[in-house]
């Protein structure tokens, strides 16, 4: 639990800000949905001059936060109703949200989705939270979780992450954390107790292998399939082997958080606590979060995640929902509420098709200073958040 004077740069608490609520946000998610390609692709990051989103098919691991997005203003505009001065009338957010979700319906392991279906479900967990006999998201959830339990090894104790070449290499990355809900789900539809126990395992085994003694995180940890013996640790989108990507350390907040919320386990509860420690400890003076905590500042600028900032903020605002005193919440809240602001001073682009722009992608693929698809669905979900929190007003 946060001691002591941990947050550096975003001990100065300020109020959320206004542009989470600004009516440009349906504006452009309005105008996104109504630019969706036929057959649908989905956007997932913006060219870096204009702003425009680029688009992929729907076997993209990025292709469920889109479609969620429209689950996430119908929520939106449940909390605070439609008005004129929020722009959330302009559009039934849940009928949109179900025809985009329509392409990600028929996705299986026949297309390549491999280990992403957690992220792919996001729109059908949301639907079952409306509908909870909709039989359309009751067989893509149970699908997906299917799929990724067909990815489990239990001598890894672990869902594999990418297919190798090499059979006897298991890779895993952080990411993964965020997969798990999708088995706990199907777990309640189906009654097959194994999902839930194949989420406990991974995050138990990550919770060993991934994190470091000060609460950083490796990206990638690789295993022996066949002996389960951990045999590398290293990154894939961070500057090294021995830095901390900041959007894989914003997923391991996340994701231990909602194990906690899903289990009661403490101990998912404390390592949530332990990565956002770390996460805050460790920005910079400016409190911008930045792609990676430990890549260098000069020669060049070294760029922020926007995407990572939204992700850590919901985090932390999911993390002080798991406190069990307002005390004990507040720094969690706070901090978030700082990074929105931080983010939104530096990110908020009304001229762009995204929200925000400063995203990075994959800095070793040279892909930032975006607007990325994700980045923005946490960003609304974040103002979603604090106003069921009771940490902000919806204009």
């Amino acid at each position: 639990m946060l001691t002591g004077p941990v947050l550096g740069a975003v001990l100065q608490l300020a109020s959320a800000p206004s542009q989470l609520f600004s009516p440009l946000i349906p504006q452009k998610v309005l105008a996104t949905f109504n630019a969706l390609p036929s057959p649908v692709q989905y956007p997932q990051y913006t060219d870096t001059t204009t702003g425009k989103w680029q688009y992929f098919t729907p076997w993209t691991w990025t292709s469920g936060f889109f479609p969620v997005t429209g689950y996430a203003l119908n929520t939106r505009k449940t909390l605070c109703g439609g008005t004129p001065a929020n722009g959330l009338g302009v559009a039934d957010w849940l009928a949109l949200g179900r025809s985009a979700s329509t392409g990600l319906i028929g996705l299986d392991a026949s297309h390549g989705i491999g280990h992403d279906v957690g992220f792919l479900s996001f729109p059908f967990v949301e639907e079952l939270t409306i509908n909870p006999t909709n039989a359309t998201a009751i067989a893509a959830i149970n699908r997906f979780a299917t799929d990724l339990a067909s990815r489990f090894n239990v001598k890894v104790g672990c869902t594999r992450s990418w297919n190798t070449t090499d059979p006897t290499d298991f890779p895993v990355i952080i990411d993964n954390m965020i997969n798990l809900e999708v088995l706990f789900r199907s777990a309640d539809l189906t009654g097959n107790n194994t999902l839930r126990n194949i989420a406990i395992s991974h995050a138990n085994t990550t919770m060993l292998n991934h994190i470091r003694p000060d609460g950083s995180t490796w990206h990638v940890v690789e295993y022996n399939t066949t002996t389960g013996i951990v045999i590398k640790k290293r990154t894939q989108q961070g500057y090294s082997d021995t830095s901390t990507w900041a959007r894989g350390q914003a997923w391991g907040i996340y994701g231990f958080a909602n194990m906690y919320r899903l289990t009661g386990d403490v101990n998912y509860l404390a390592t949530s606590r332990r990565l956002a420690t770390y996460f805050l400890r460790n920005l910079p003076a400016d409190g911008i979060v930045p792609w990676d905590f430990n890549a260098p500042l000069t020669p060049a600028p070294r760029p922020a995640d926007s995407s990572a900032a939204t992700v850590a903020a919901t985090a932390l605002l999911l993390l002080a929902r798991s406190e069990p005193t307002p005390a004990a919440a507040k720094p969690w809240s706070d901090a978030a509420i700082q990074i929105l602001n931080n983010i939104t001073t530096l990110a908020w682009r009304p001229s762009w098709q995204s929200l925000l722009a400063n995203g990075t992608v994959n800095m070793p693929a040279n892909n930032s200073l975006t607007g990325i698809v994700y980045g923005d669905y946490y960003y609304i979900k974040a103002g979603n958040d604090l106003i069921s929190m009771g940490l902000a007003k919806c204009t």
